[in-house]
């Protein structure tokens, strides 16, 4: 899966907050992933990031 640091990501699942979307910050064995709606940042599983993306937004180049 192409994803790069900057792209929006929208998953399957909404974050308690009510936003789908997320901001890739950092990519590796883990991706730390921005809440687009409260700004909340987690780090996640490669694996289990790949598996819930929904769409993909590419930043701006």
């Amino acid at each position: 899966m192409d994803i790069r640091v900057g792209d929006v990501i929208k998953m399957k699942k909404k974050h308690p907050c009510g936003s789908f979307e997320w901001e890739v910050l950092r990519i590796g064995a883990d991706f730390r992933l921005k809440c687009m709606g409260c700004g909340h940042q987690i780090m996640i599983p490669r694996p289990q990031a790949e598996k819930n993306i929904k769409e993909i937004r590419r930043a701006a180049e």
